[in-house]
Order: structure tokens, then sequence, then C-alpha cells
């Protein structure tokens, strides 16, 4: 059987690489990298396990890993390659451009610099985890899409928002993580050196306190299910404001299947953020009914928890308000190691010294559960401060964008990209969040096609950097 989906999965997978560097090189059309990565991204740890569980060989997962890094480059070197002259390009840098330019300039100095414990090559494949994402975000400010390439994007979001529910509603049904199914525990022990935990056999983060199972449909683990939800109902959310009545059904699928999945991935963060961001939601389109619905709702629960809850959710919700949860106090020593390094070395440490990723030694992390101080501990406050502002200006950029662009597609993206951004600030102080690539390396896009937008307002001229 793992055969099976072995082949099945490299089939669609060729027939998707194909077709975008296809595009990519033969018709000049360099943006369309941006695709492979809406539809490869969300199922990379899945492809990955799958790989590895037909084939036992952590080269042709290898093979797998990197088809990413190369469709981003691939569409780098198109976009160098198709330039009549490259040294005629417009460029016109936005604020936002700075601060992403400064912050990778001090994470390769971080990485050349014999700071911190980690070895070169760890320092180097975290400089380039945090590259890519940034020559993402490069192809969203360089990129002109039409009405209707901009909606094939729109698409295969709601696609991925309704899969990864219907993909939930199987794990329900038959009481099993797909991660059970796939291999998922053998991938992470043989190639990234991570053991089994948890009462299921995958990692704690697949069940509650209660030891009930989190969900995480295709997705890695419940966490960036429920992170990458949140950019489903952003979608479905602008595009039922922005579209005539009659279209009202499959953005109020989209929507109903991301707060659907939301529920089956259990994360206090995520529910959270989505509050946060209907809240941003709220405050853009004046809906202070909505403000107000929320705020009502609020108290309800709290009057619920306080008088009608069982003995178990009510301690539940005390003990992660107080921080005595167990995952909360988690939270907080992980907080407090970094804070500590930061104002003991206010420079950094180095790279590849905290976060979550394969790149950081679980013997040298320090920190590693707040994307912020995550940065802050190996760039120093200059390197988490540049990080705070490169993503403020983004997003008030975008915003902008929004309230003045008369292109609807154009000011859907902004929409999404602003309010997912806002929404995730919450999973970003609880998690390694930027390693989430589907949430994370689509909103940078999204960001870059906003500066992009913001500049054309400004300039009066489509091609600008």
């Amino acid at each position: 059987m793992s055969l099976i989906f072995f082949f099945l999965i490299s089939i669609l997978t060729t027939v998707l690489l194909f077709w975008v560097l296809n595009q990519v090189l033969l018709h000049s059309k360099w943006e369309y990298g941006v695709y492979f990565l809406l539809f490869f991204l969300p199922f990379y740890i899945t492809v990955l396990s799958v790989v590895y569980l037909a084939t036992n060989s952590s080269l042709v997962v290898n093979i797998f890993q990197f088809l990413k890094e190369i469709v981003v480059l691939g569409s780098l070197a198109g976009f160098l390659l198709f330039q009549k002259n490259i040294f005629d390009y417009p460029f016109r840098l936005h604020t936002a451009d700075y601060f992403y330019l400064g912050f990778l300039g001090l994470a390769l100095a971080y990485m050349i610099l014999p700071l911190g414990a980690a070895s070169p090559v760890n320092k180097a494949l975290y400089f380039k985890n945090m590259l890519i994402p940034g020559l993402v975000y490069f192809m969203g400010r360089n990129t002109r899409f039409s009405d209707k390439e901009v909606k094939l994007l729109f698409n295969g979001i709601f696609i991925i928002a309704i899969g990864a529910f219907l993909v939930n509603v199987f794990e329900k049904t038959i009481d099993t993580h797909l991660q059970s199914l796939t291999g998922y525990a053998l991938f992470n022990s043989d190639i990234n050196d991570i053991e089994p935990t948890g009462h299921f056999d995958l990692t704690w983060t697949f069940e509650t306190q209660a030891v009930s199972k989190r969900l995480a449909s295709f997705f890695s683990d419940p966490l960036e299910l429920a992170s990458s939800v949140l950019m489903g109902f952003a979608a479905g959310l602008i595009w039922f404001l922005t579209s005539k009545r009659e279209n009202w059904l499959i953005p109020t699928v989209v929507m109903l299947c991301s707060l659907g999945s939301l529920f089956f991935a259990a994360s206090r963060a995520a529910f959270l953020a989505f509050f946060v961001m209907i809240f941003f939601v709220a405050v853009i389109f004046r809906l202070y009914k909505l403000i107000l619905s929320g705020l009502g709702v609020a108290i309800l629960f709290v009057i619920y928890v306080m008088f009608f809850a069982s003995e178990d959710f009510y301690f539940f919700v005390v003990d992660t308000i107080t921080f005595e949860n167990t995952s909360s106090v988690g939270h907080l020593v992980e907080w407090l190691l970094a804070l500590d390094s930061m104002i003991t070395s206010p420079m950094g440490i180095g790279l590849a010294m905290s976060g979550n990723v394969g790149s950081v030694e679980e013997e040298l992390r320090v920190g590693g559960e707040n994307q912020f101080l995550i940065y802050g501990v190996q760039m120093g406050w200059l390197g988490m401060f540049l990080y705070i502002l490169l993503m403020a200006y983004a997003i008030i950029t975008a915003l902008k964008v929004f309230n003045q662009t008369d292109n609807t597609m154009t000011a859907r993206v902004a929409f999404v990209a602003a309010s997912v951004r806002v929404g995730l600030l919450l999973p970003l102080f609880t998690a390694n969040a930027e390693v989430y690539t589907y949430v994370s390396w689509i909103t940078w896009w999204m960001l870059g096609y906003s500066v992009n937008a913001f500049q054309s307002l400004r300039y009066k001229n489509p091609i600008l950097v």
C-alpha cells in the first residue's frame, strides 16, 4: 500500500513540478513558482513520511525535501534570465524591503562570524531556512499577476482548506491520526532523530493534556494546521465580503471547514489568534456590531466557565491563564531562558542556537517557543527588532493597499496578508511559527505582492521592486 501511495505522490509532484518549471523556463512566467509552494508545502511532511516509508532511502527523501528550494531558486533564475537588462531594472525599495535586507544581512554576518557552538554546516542550514522565505518575499515584490492568476491562487487556498477538513473528518471517523498511517514516526526517528513520544507514538503535540487526540490532517502537526487554517478562513471571508450575494456558497464552505479544522487541532493559541484576527477584520470594515458581539461571547464564556463548566474544564482554563498548565509552564520556562540569554548576551549567541528546526542541536538549544525571542537569542536585540519592524511595516503597507487600490483581487491579497499575519502574532509568541512553511511562505509572498502594489500606486509604475 505504501508503494502505491509513493507512486501516486511521485506522479502528482512530477506533474506539478513539470507544469511550474515549464511556465518558468519556457514561458517566462517565473512567478508561477508560488503555485508549486501553494500545492506542495501543506503536504510536505506527509510526502516525506510516505516516501521514506515506501523506499527507506534518505537519498530519495532528500530529493523531495529540497524541491521547494529548487523551485524558489529556479524562479529567481527565471527572473534574472528573462530581464533584457537587469541593470536597468527600476529598483525602488520600500521601508519593509530595507528591514528585510537588514535582517538577512545581519543573519549572514552571524552565519560567517565564529560565534556560538553550532557547527558551520548547521549555521548554513539555518541561514538557508531564513533566506528562502526572503526570496519568496522577493518573488511577491516583483510579481505581476492578472486577476485570473490571483483567482487561481485563492482557489488553491480554498482547496487546501476544504481538503484539510475532509481529512480531519476521515481521521475522526477511524479514530486514528493520519500520521499513524504515513510513517511519520519512522521518518522522524530515522531522518530527524526524534523518537516517538506521547500516548499515540507520534509526539506530544498530537494530544491534549486530557489525552484526547489533536488532529493535524495532512500538515506536519496540529499547530501547523491550526495556524494554516487562519489563511483559509481569511481568504474565504474576504471573498465572501467582496463578491456578489449569489456567490456566497464556496467562501462560506471554506470558512466553515477552516473553523472545523481549528476545533480538530485544539490549539489554544490558534483559537485566541482567530478571535484576534476577527477583531482586526471588524476594525478594518468598521463592523462595530461584530466587535460588540465578540465581547458578548467573551462575557458569556467567562460566565459559563465560572458557573456552569465541568471542574476539569474550569481548572484547565484557570491553569492556562495562571501558567500552571503543563504546556503554559513550558512556554514560560522557554521564554525566561531566552530572555536570560538576551540579557546576558545582548548581541546574540549565534545562528542555529535556538528554535525547533532540524539544524538546531537539542543540547545547544536556548529557548525555542517564541519566534521573536528565537531571533533575539541568536542575533541579539537588533535582530529581534528588525524582524518586528519588518512585519509591522509590511502589515501596515498591506492595509494601505487594501484601502487604496481599485483592483479587487489585489485588495483581497493584501487583506489576507495583513489579517493572517496579525492573527499569527499569538502563535509566534508560543511557537517557532516561521517553520510552518505553508502559511509562512505564502503570506510572505502576499506581503511582498502587497508592497509591490503599494509602490505601483505610489509611482504609477507596475514594474517596481
